[in-house]
């Protein structure tokens, strides 16, 4: 463990997913807890999906999770991303074929599509395994027209065995092994190809991936060796399921890092629950980064899937939400106001106003889109009353006792907490009424609703004008 190096490579083909990032983030934490190297590389030789755009995406959704890299891509002042890629890799991928092939190690192979398909169909129809049939290996002349694809000359007898670091010893036999193929026809390195190449050039000790990798393991051994090259150590981690024991995707809600920002969610929050999927340190649920660091081993990782909790996923986040600063909660939610073009640029709250706005809102805030809602009543000039709410609670017998709290209001100073609870009391005591016929009321006329945080945190914080303002004109509306 003392020269850790692990990677992680992500295809640029759209948005970064919730599987990939607990990938990263396993790798990240194994890096810093043995104080190696964390690197990120781009495997974008799919050329027709991969884009600079998805790299930035990708690059984007991991800063602001918390993860940094030691060596990998950088964005441009242009936007194109530089360094790292595996497209800037290709004479790399060429040399390392052009070593097996002069070895006797790699074939060139000029069987067509369709020759191909009908051989699989007739091994399958006789019950043998579906691989190439080595047609090609040991041809000297080329087909005339075609452009060959360069294929790995494999081992057909015994045994490779994937030595994993989380599921134990995994035996693949040989025979069923293909000869695949690693450089296609025009030119492009195949993954299992290129990912070994670029493991051994980058040094990597440690390949941390999903277990769909596995069976690709026994492959890419192979060709590790056939380069002279000890395999690194291979961890391959237990897949993420839905609620129904489904592999996760969009019907069980938002699987990509884009939209956990968007709902609201803060950083710290999913990767806290994303290490714990299908991690554990004893029972304890909330880590934070540096514990996270410091408790991270491969040795805790589960053998069984993972299932995605959204619940405890809220959850977390409501814990971090009431634990976070609140110059900086103050922030973010003026970011979505702004998004939103609620708060005009130049036309921002007064700062510490904002800070005590999101204090009174956090205890019933799951995320932060739902404090941005919560906050709405008290940064519009106007709002939108709930009907139900309107005819249950303001109705003329409170009129008088609405109209009693608004002058008392006018006049109260200090203009605090303590102040408007007494003024509330001085109300209601002296008829004999409980402070719910007075409260639900004055809540309703003051945010539309009959959920806000508590009546007098709402009044001190929405202040004396707007506050008074407001249960006048529900006195006025009532009347009418």
């Amino acid at each position: 463990m003392s020269n850790v190096r692990v990677r992680f490579a992500p295809s640029p083909t759209g948005a970064l997913h919730i599987g990939g990032v607990r990938t990263a983030l396993f790798n990240w934490l194994f890096a810093r807890h043995h104080k190696g190297a964390f690197i990120l590389r781009i495997e974008d030789t799919d050329q027709q999906r991969s884009t600079d755009e998805s790299i930035r995406i990708i690059i984007d959704g991991m800063k602001w999770i918390g993860m940094d890299w030691d060596e990998g891509p950088t964005v441009q002042p242009d936007g194109s991303v530089k360094g790292f890629r595996q497209t800037e890799r290709m004479e790399i991928y060429k040399e390392y074929a052009n070593r097996l092939l002069k070895e006797g190690k790699a074939y060139y192979c000029w069987c067509s599509p369709e020759e191909l398909e009908t051989r699989r169909k007739a091994a399958m129809a006789a019950g043998k395994p579906p691989k190439y049939d080595r047609t090609c290996f040991g041809r000297k002349e080329p087909v005339p027209g075609r452009t060959p694809v360069l294929r790995f000359h494999s081992q057909d007898e015994g045994q490779t065995v994937v030595r994993d670091l989380v599921r134990g010893a995994v035996t693949f036999e040989n025979q069923q092994l293909d000869d695949l193929i690693i450089m296609r026809s025009d030119g492009f390195p195949t993954y299992n190809f290129a990912v070994v190449v670029d493991d051994i050039t980058m040094q990597i000790s440690h390949v941390i991936r999903g277990d769909d990798h596995l069976n690709n393991t026994p492959r890419q051994i192979q060709i590790y060796r056939a380069l002279g090259c000890e395999p690194p150590a291979f961890a391959h981690l237990p897949m993420i399921l839905g609620s129904d024991k489904t592999k996760l995707s969009k019907r069980h809600g938002a699987t990509a890092v884009t939209e956990y920002v968007d709902l609201g969610y803060l950083p710290e929050a999913l990767m806290n629950y994303l290490a714990r999927l299908g991690w554990s340190h004893g029972d304890q649920e909330v880590f934070s980064i540096p514990e996270l660091i410091e408790k991270f081993t491969l040795d805790n990782i589960g053998k069984a899937p993972a299932v995605f909790n959204q619940e405890k996923c809220i959850w977390l986040n409501h814990h971090y939400i009431q634990q976070a600063d609140p110059v900086r909660l103050a922030a973010l939610v003026l970011d979505l106001l702004k998004k939103d073009g609620v708060v005009q640029n130049g036309k921002e709250p007064d700062a510490a106003w904002m800070q005590k706005l999101v204090k009174i809102l956090t205890e019933r805030s799951h995320t932060l889109v739902e404090m941005k809602t919560s906050s709405l009543p008290f940064i519009q000039d106007s709002i939108t009353m709930d009907e139900k709410a309107k005819a249950k609670h303001l109705t003329p017998d409170v009129a008088p006792l609405l109209t009693e709290l608004a002058e008392k209001l006018k006049t109260l100073e200090p203009f605090s907490h303590d102040a408007i609870e007494k003024a509330f009391n001085d109300v209601v005591t002296p008829k004999g009424l409980k402070l719910g016929k007075l409260a639900q009321p004055a809540r309703v006329a003051l945010t539309g609703g009959t959920v806000s945080p508590g009546i007098y945190d709402v009044i001190e914080v929405m202040g004396r004008d707007k506050s008074v303002a407001r249960i006048s004109a529900a006195v006025r509306m009532i009347g009418a």
